[in-house]
């Protein structure tokens, strides 16, 4: 997690179109959503979040291959203090780990 998040911003998630589909749902909890495609706009009281998203071509090392998504991040309306307890959310959900 970060301290603080800008406006807009860029990040690649390890993971396949469908997977993040899977995950979106729950790290956007309460706030009303609308998907477009391969876009959605998030209610973030008082502003919105606009999420774009992309597939990338896989990162290969050896012989791993883990699926990308480029996903930019749009915030509208919103002071740093609600982006941040938005992300703080967001970036729970998102979290994966392994063992």
């Amino acid at each position: 997690m970060q301290s603080s998040y800008a406006e807009q911003f860029e990040r690649d998630m390890g993971c396949t179109e469908a997977e993040w589909l899977g995950w979106l749902p729950a790290a956007l909890g309460d706030c009303a959503w609308q998907r477009n495609g391969s876009s959605v706009v998030v209610s973030v009281a008082p502003g919105q979040l606009r999420l774009d998203w992309e597939p990338l071509p896989p990162r290969v090392i050896a012989l791993m291959r883990m699926p990308r998504l480029r996903v930019c991040f749009v915030f509208t309306g919103l002071d740093a203090a609600r982006r941040y307890a938005f992300m703080k959310r967001f970036d729970l959900y998102m979290q994966r780990g392994g063992g």
